[in-house]
Parts: structure tokens; sequence; C-alpha cells
């Protein structure tokens, strides 16, 4: 592609050195990628400053730089923009031709269950038969290809190479989870989404976006930039979600867990040993993508515990319902949906049940320990990785959310770990998170049992777990390989049980 049409996509503010026909044959952002032929954009970003590395650039190949700020000492040309970010989205949707416009994108964001709503759409597009794309936290997958994730959601170089190889491969629907970093960080300027939901806010991220403010300002973006024509789907029950009612040029569809308002609710919720059975409302006709969705109560199965199982299979399928697609086939999906790693998964459930649970936050920690609450159990055993580089407040919110579940749960003992060894120095527990998240514990009367290593903490755990009771492994990074070393445990101190049963729960992790 000539470079003069990859800039009729950016707002110039100068230039230096241009040359009219130079060919482009790739895009950078990281200079060690770079190759003959390609036009490298330097970011600057939250640890260095790709400003730095234009001169790496050139030595790999690099035939033209946009920057930020001008460049000395570089004969290469160069463009400089207002927001190096913004114009590597709006340069990488041009050079891969916009190939999210040649497919239904669906868009689901949330503070917690985006993961989890999209294996489920995605499970239900796969019972209708269709090739799909999926983008998200644990892996991004093409067709039958898949790659484990860096991002929730990709840059946008990568991203928008992803749907190009979905265009290529044919794939009617992608479906993506979209954080709230990607919103900020423009990495989804570009991408042309069909369906946007909204599940549920809360402060999870209040510290890397600076403020309560902003992170909704990052957040609810993606429902009031929606553009006309598409559905933004909208939870009511959210306060906060509510307000976007008005707020987007997309058409509007609101559903609820329990309140009737909603064009489409829930009621007759129940759980059964932590599994979910409800009833979907459909409360009128409602037009969406030239069809009908019609007035109608069904039923929906889960095989997969927890309350927020429930508040996810909603939501996939009133976007599923938005799309068109048969009842029968969503009830099908939802009932043979067999749950995402880490998402209160059991993982052993035979004398004691060995839960795993991505305890990422207030409401996270909330629903998980009302769903434990449900489930009757000699004692509970919490095993809890404390929060690294997520700052003070999460990790504030996160104990205290534990604290108010104690007397309900019996809850005497957290066991608490750093995960030293099992995380990357991007995870580290700084000591003030470790203070916070001890005191508010230990003032509550909870006795808290502290391991620097998560191996430890487990293995002190499991050897006085007894009949009958649950032991759950919650956090997030610090917990991944949680669920390895328990039924590691396991095996050690009884090697006569069958390997291939007990490890079957880890047979497609990534997280490992």
């Amino acid at each position: 592609m000539k470079i003069r049409e990859l800039l009729e996509t950016l707002n110039i503010v100068e230039e230096r050195n241009y040359i009219d026909d130079i060919e482009i044959k790739g895009i950078a952002y990281h200079s060690a990628r770079v190759e003959d032929g390609f036009i490298y954009v330097a970011i600057k970003g939250y640890i260095t400053d790709g400003h730095k590395y234009v001169k790496s650039a050139e030595e790999n190949g690099a035939v033209a730089v946009i920057v930020e700020d001008f460049v000395e000492d570089c004969s290469l040309p160069q463009f400089k923009v207002l927001n190096s970010r913004e114009s590597l989205s709006k340069i990488s949707a041009k050079f891969y031709n916009y190939p999210s416009k040649e497919m239904k994108v669906i868009g689901v964001t949330a503070t917690n269950g985006k993961t989890t709503t999209t294996y489920m759409l995605n499970q239900i597009y796969e019972t209708m038969g269709y090739k799909t794309g999926l983008v998200g936290s644990v892996m991004n997958k093409v067709g039958e290809k898949f790659v484990p994730s860096e991002l929730t959601t990709p840059e946008s170089l990568d991203l928008q190479k992803l749907f190009r190889d979905m265009r290529d491969e044919d794939i009617p629907v992608a479906i993506m989870e979209v954080s709230s970093s990607a919103l900020e960080l423009y990495r989804v300027n570009d991408v042309d989404y069909d369906i946007v939901s909204f599940n549920n806010f809360s402060r999870e991220h209040i510290d890397q976006h600076g403020s309560f403010e902003k992170y909704w300002e990052a957040k609810s973006s993606l429902v009031r930039n929606a553009k006309r024509g598409s559905y933004a789907l909208l939870n009511i029950d959210d306060e906060h979600i509510r307000t976007l009612v008005d707020k987007t040029e997309a058409n509007v569809i609101t559903y609820s867990m329990k309140n009737s308002e909603a064009m489409i609710y829930v009621k007759s919720l129940e759980l059964v040993k932590g599994r979910a059975k409800f009833t979907v409302v459909v409360k009128d006709d409602y037009e969406a993508f030239g069809k009908t969705i019609e007035k109608n109560e069904f039923e929906i199965s889960l095989g997969i515990p927890g309350l927020h199982s429930a508040e996810n299979a909603l939501v996939a399928t009133v976007i599923a319902l938005t799309d068109g697609v048969n009842i029968d086939v969503i009830q099908k999906a939802l009932s043979e949906f067999a749950g995402v790693e880490r998402r209160f998964e059991y993982i052993y459930e035979k004398d004691f049940l060995i839960i795993d649970d991505h305890f990422a936050n207030r409401k996270n920690i909330n629903t998980s320990l009302e769903t434990l609450s449900q489930i009757n159990c000699n004692k509970l055993h919490l095993i809890y990785a404390i929060r690294g580089n997520r700052g003070v407040t999460v990790n504030r919110e996160n104990a205290e959310a534990l604290v108010a579940w104690k007397d309900k749960l019996n809850l005497t003992e957290v066991v608490g770990t750093k995960s030293i060894g099992s995380v990357t120095s991007k995870d580290t527990v700084s000591e003030e998170e470790e203070k916070v998240f001890t005191d508010i514990i230990k003032k509550a009367g909870i006795k808290l049992t502290l391991f620097d290593k998560l191996e430890d903490a487990i293995n002190y755990t499991l050897k006085k777990t007894g009949n009958n009771d649950i032991v759950l492994l919650a956090g997030c990074q610090g917990m991944d390989k949680g669920a390895k070393i328990a039924l590691d445990y396991i095996y050690q101190t009884n090697p006569s049980i069958r390997i291939e049963e007990l490890y079957r729960p880890l047979r497609n992790r990534v997280s490992n």
C-alpha cells in the first residue's frame, strides 16, 4: 500500500522528509518487530517511550515513522500527529481494509463476566454451526486456531490483523471482550460493532485510570459511541448503566435479573447445588436487524455453578436473541456450556470440593460468596492470592468484601499468599497492598495465615481439609497456578487415583 493511502486517514500536524511514492509493506509499534518496508509508530507508553527506538526501527528496515515529537538525527520521513495510539488504530484498519465491516462484531464490556459471556456466546454460535472468532483475556480464536492472549483486548494493530484473519477464513461473527484500557487507549476506535453490551460496573480499575470518573468515561464510551443502526444492550439493574439509555445513537434493548421494567428480564431464579435455572421473560415484541424478537417466556438451565453464571447467561441470551438466534439453540448451548477456566470452576468434586475462582473485585467476590452460601458444606477454607500491582484501593475493597461475609460463611481463617515465584514482576504484591489487606482481615478478628509462596499456602490448607469441606482458590494472576498445585498435592497423597480423571479440568487450560 502506498504511504499516501495510509496518511489520508490521519490529521498530520507537520511532516519532515516526505516521499510520496513509498510502498508500505507492514506496520509496527515495537521497533524489534519492524521489517523491511514497514512504517513504525512511536508510542509514548507507561513504561517507555517508543520515540527512543526510532533509530532501532530504522536499522531494522523502517521506511517512515509516525511520531508525536520529531526525532532529531533521523533521515526517514517523519509524520507528526497529536496522538500516536489513535493514529495506529486508523492506519491499521486502513492497511487491513476495514475487516470488521465484513462480519458481525459483538463487543462485551463489564467489570465482571466479560470472559464467561463471550465464551457462552461462542458456544451458542458454534451450536448453530458457525465458525467463530473470539477475542479476549484468556485466548484469541480464529475458527479452529487458538492463540493465548497477552492483553484482554489486543493493541489496535494486532486486533485489526485478527479481524483480517477472520475475514480470510470467512468467519461471519466475531465476539470480543472490550476492556476499559482498550477503550481509553484507542485500541478499538476503528472496530465496526453491530452489537455492544454493558453488563455491570464497579471500581475494579479505578487506580489504573486515576479516578472513578475517568474509569466510567472510558467504560461507557463503548455505548456512547455506538453507531446508528447498531444495538446497545444495557443492564438497568446497574444505576450507572441505566443512565446511558438515552445517551447513544444505537438502538437500546434493556435487560435485568430482577426488574420487570426491562424489555427482557428474569424470574423464578433458583440455584440447585450451586447451578442456576431461571425463566427469561421477553415482555413484548421487539424489532432487531429487521427481525422480531417475539414476546415469550422460556427456561434456561445451566450446567455450570454460580449466581454470576446466571447473570452472564442472561446477557448471552439477550445478545443472541437480538441477533435472531432461535431459543432452542440458546437453551441447548447454555445447558451444555462447560464454563471458563478460573470462573467459579469446580476442579475437584469428590470427598471435598475445590473451586477455582478469579476473585477480582468487590462485586465478583460478593457474587461468588453468595453462591457459596447456598452450597451446604462442613467448613470453608479460603486461600486468597493478594492482588499485585492493582493499588491499595482494590485490595482494601477486596478485604472488606471478604470480611462482610465472615459470619454468614463462618469464616474464621483466611490463608493469604503473595504468590512469590508464581507471578511476574508485573503482578508483584507491594508492601502497601499487603498491609492494607492484612490489616483489614486481622481487625475483623479473622485469623490470617500468610505465605510468601502459593504452593505452601495450598499444601497447608489441603492438609487440614476434611470430608464435605470446600476449598476456594481465590485470586487473579496470583492464583493462576493454584489448580495444578492443588491437584498435584491430591495425586501425591493419593497416588491410586485415576490421573486422567483428576487432571481433566486442566486439559485445555491456558493459565497453568
